[in-house]
């Protein structure tokens, strides 16, 4: 049966997390997004983010009463953001330095990977930062 159905579209990524505003703040500040909607309900709070310009396309949902997330040392899961340049991956990496929340530091690896560093949050969760890969400002075309 062929029901000409669109495909899906991804629309949010939603994360249980453990200390709430902790976690608005660290994406509001690394990752310049923005409260846009937020509500109570008789467990959580829950909190949609997004950039400015992408409130329509997709959003990241924070929602309260969550465990701390325990990354293995070996794991490699992470949200990944695209910055404008290797210079901002440089200066991301830096203030994680002196937050003492860097992960990976700058590193180049063969395309459509690029240059990226690693960050985590106040709940453990990991954030990339790149620049070059085939995703975002600094975008490359895909290449079979």
């Amino acid at each position: 049966m062929n029901t000409h159905l669109k495909s899906p579209s991804l629309t949010h990524i939603a994360l249980h997390v453990q200390n709430l505003e902790e976690c608005i703040a660290f994406y509001q500040s690394y990752c310049n997004m923005r409260v846009i909607h937020q509500r109570k309900n008789e467990h959580d709070t829950i909190v949609w983010l997004a950039e400015s310009g992408r409130e329509a396309e997709m959003i990241f949902v924070l929602m309260s009463g969550g465990p701390f997330r325990q990354s293995s040392d070996q794991g490699y899961g992470h949200l990944g953001f695209a910055v404008a340049s290797r210079k901002q991956v440089d200066e991301v990496a830096d203030r994680a330095k002196q937050d003492n929340c860097l992960i990976w530091p700058p590193k180049e690896e063969p395309y459509p990977v690029g240059y990226y560093c690693g960050v985590v949050d106040p709940n453990g969760n990991y954030v990339e930062f790149s620049y070059g890969q085939p995703l975002g400002p600094g975008a490359k075309p895909l290449k079979s």
